[in-house]
């Protein structure tokens, strides 16, 4: 891929940083790339050491050295569409549990014993479940998602973001910048690849678009995205006529 070809260094300095780009241009590979390389915990089914679509992404981090100035808390990289692999691996969890106090219920002899143990694990049940809820799959995907990344996003925090506006509405999007711009006050810094304008106009973000294979700083008044979305809501119509023909 040109981009990573190219690639020999990137810093990311602001609170937040997005990178654009049109489809294949490489903004995703390079946003995995770099939450490979930062050992970042992964809000899906699979971590991103053992996950099989993210081998390209442990292959490019073999090839960089990568430095933070600060230590973060946490690091974590989102997937939209591994976040109801994550509800899920938590729905089971919650089943096994609750397998777990039944079993124990039987398997010890009723006294002080089985009720501190069965207790624990009730415990470890009823915490996922005020986080996540008593059906972590029972929420819209867009929902979920939010739900998931007020509770994952932590103060002090280094998150990746791939095209976290996938599964939510316009006034969704705008929740989500107003949950981004709440955690930069916290310390947090983010790294998101997105098509999204709404959510590329966030105040005081960098944008790299991904384009010649090359990373630039760009204006978000400046980006196709942008332009493309403006004339088509200026007049649908007249946009429509050109791509139908």
């Amino acid at each position: 891929m040109p981009l990573v070809r190219g690639l020999e260094e990137v810093t990311f300095a602001a609170p937040v940083t997005f990178l654009v780009g049109e489809n294949g241009s490489g903004k995703s590979t390079v946003l995995e790339g770099i939450a490979a390389g930062m050992a970042a915990v992964a809000a899906g089914r699979h971590q991103i050491g053992h996950d099989p679509t993210l081998a390209a992404a442990r292959e490019f981090a073999a090839g960089f050295v990568f430095v933070r100035r600060q230590h973060a808390r946490t690091r974590m990289f989102v997937r939209a569409e591994d976040v109801f692999g994550f509800t899920q691996r938590v729905g089971e969890d919650m089943a096994g549990l609750a397998a777990d106090v039944a079993d124990l219920a039987t398997s010890i002899p009723e006294g002080y014993g089985r009720h501190i143990a069965m207790g624990a694990v009730a415990g470890q049940r009823g915490a996922l479940a005020r986080d996540y809820g008593e059906n972590p799959d029972g929420r819209s995907h867009g929902e979920t998602f939010l739900a998931v990344l007020r509770r994952r996003l932590v103060a002090k925090g280094l998150y990746f973001l791939d095209e976290p506006e996938t599964p939510l509405s316009p006034t969704r999007v705008l929740a989500l910048i107003a949950l981004i711009a709440e955690r930069v006050e916290q310390g947090c810094q983010f790294i998101i690849a997105t098509h999204s304008p709404i959510l590329l106009a966030l105040p005081g973000a960098t944008i790299l678009l991904a384009e010649d294979g090359a990373l630039r700083e760009v204006a978000w008044g400046d980006l196709e995205h942008v332009r493309v979305t403006r004339a088509f809501l200026a007049d649908p119509a007249a946009v429509l006529r050109k791509v139908l023909g």
